[in-house]
């Protein structure tokens, strides 16, 4: 008997990679105008109180526990025991923002158990 692999449908493929494309996008931001110059480390640190000095200090903890690669392989599991569409999302989305924001071994093993849990069988949805 022939046993189909996980397959989501295209309007859900659609929704996943524009999820993905966010999430990264999003941590690309952070990083890269929040996290890294130099000139709002210094005002948030010299006592700046504004969203984007609050997001700063929050994503910093954050991934200083390596929260974003802890979720990303927590999806990513889930994913593999028992494939879903939202578990896809929920792993693929914190798998790109783990892979940008310092998390980059643990984004990377769940991206592989993602692209591992496409090959597990499945309910068709297509």
């Amino acid at each position: 008997m022939l046993t189909s692999t996980f397959t989501p449908s295209p309007r859900a493929m659609n929704w996943l990679i524009f999820l993905t494309m966010a999430a990264t996008g999003w941590a690309l931001y952070v990083r890269y105008l929040v996290i890294e110059p130099s000139v709002v480390g210094l005002a948030c640190d010299a006592g700046l109180k504004s969203a984007q000095c609050q997001m700063r200090s929050i994503v910093i903890a954050l991934f200083g526990w390596s929260v974003f690669g802890g979720l990303a392989l927590a999806g990513a599991i889930v994913q593999f025991v028992r494939p879903s569409v939202p578990a896809l999302a929920f792993g693929l989305a914190f798998a790109g923002i783990s892979l940008v924001l310092y998390n980059n071994i643990a984004g990377a093993i769940a991206a592989m158990i993602l692209i591992l849990s496409l090959a597990r069988p499945g309910h068709a949805t297509a």
